[in-house]
């Protein structure tokens, strides 16, 4: 037992000093976006996969690349096409010569790695989109009617091109609710870019060197979980999630009137999961309602359907989001 509680205070302690070493590393390539990269952080170190928007040239895939460098994970990027199969993805099973003649054997495909990035995701089909559900949910592959459990710990970090719509596949609303946050990677600010081009137009860089492993990541799934949270806080959560859904209860009069789709209980899951790894990599070994605040907007924005009306009338996501923030009472002593 003490071996385990030594174990366990040493995985507390190494969350707890992972925000600044992994930010170190990765301002060695990455300028700026420290709301991203503090978002995929708390998606890495809770077990979520992420879905990534942002215009091209913003350095999405570099910043994805070098948090697999920073935990030594094996990193496969996959670039979605129209005319990519499922099998690309999965692997498909192909003919070899053996000693007792020829066999089929299943030749595993990109997805058999630590952290995918799924590229453009909104550029295939949806037959072949459906080829990452059962990896996103339950890691691993089915094909020929066998199981093939894939490597561990397993992340899929996911791409789409907000302004390039001709061509595109809009992701189905069960896949989107598999990615714990929607992350917005925005242009960054004149100094910034400043910085950005100075750098990538000088001699090359420092590299990225690893600092956790991938056991070590898999044992900060697990401490993670254990931090309490209290039940007032857990119900905020709820609350927030069920009123984004129209026409149930709890639900405003805005509510019914420009959302056609809510979040569901998913939602409250990654909010309450989130906000342990997030209180912990700010120094608290406790939930506040700061944590479930700050992370209502990656959780939902993804998990709420405006309606035509809204999207008339100019309302978007995020102002839906402000609304249920506003209009949904938080707990009393839940502050940091």
């Amino acid at each position: 037992m003490d071996n385990e509680y030594d174990l366990e205070k040493e995985a507390v302690a190494g969350i707890f000093g992972a925000r600044d070493r992994i930010t170190t590393e990765l301002r060695k390539v990455i300028v700026g976006q420290e709301e991203a990269v503090e978002q995929l952080l708390i998606a890495l170190l809770s077990g979520g996969h992420c879905l990534i928007t942002g215009a091209p040239g913003l350095a999405k895939t570099l910043l994805v690349k070098s948090l697999a460098d920073a935990f030594h994970l094996k990193f496969n990027r996959i670039q979605f096409t129209p005319d990519l199969m499922p099998t690309d993805i999965t692997g498909t099973e192909i003919l070899e010569e053996s000693g007792n003649g020829r066999v089929m054997v299943f030749k595993k495909g990109p997805i058999f790695a630590n952290m995918i990035l799924a590229d453009e995701i909104n550029r295939t089909p949806p037959k072949t989109q459906a080829a990452l559900l059962e990896a996103m949910q339950e890691h691993q592959v089915t094909a020929a009617g066998t199981r093939f459990p894939l490597e561990e710990p397993f992340f899929v970090l996911a791409t789409q091109n907000p302004i390039e719509m001709e061509g595109t596949y809009p992701l189905p609303e069960a896949q989107l609710d598999r990615f714990m946050f929607n992350i917005i990677v925005d242009y960054l600010d004149e100094d910034d870019e400043v910085a950005v081009v100075s750098q990538t137009t000088g001699a090359s860089g420092e590299a990225i060197q690893p600092i956790f492993s991938g056991e070590e990541l898999i044992r900060f799934h697990s401490v993670v979980r254990k931090v309490p949270v209290a039940e007032d806080l857990v119900r905020y959560a709820v609350r927030i999630a069920a009123s984004s859904r129209p026409h149930r209860k709890g639900a405003t009069d805005f509510i019914n009137q420009y959302i056609n789709w809510g979040a569901g209980l998913r939602a409250a899951q990654f909010l309450v999961l989130g906000s342990k790894t997030r209180a912990l990599l700010h120094g608290r070994a406790h939930v506040t309602t700061d944590d479930i605040r700050a992370l209502a907007a990656p959780v939902l924005r993804h998990r709420i359907l405006p309606n035509y009306r809204a999207e008339a009338e100019g309302i978007d996501v995020n102002g839906v989001i402000a609304h249920l923030l506003e209009k949904v009472p938080a707990p009393l002593g839940g502050k940091s």
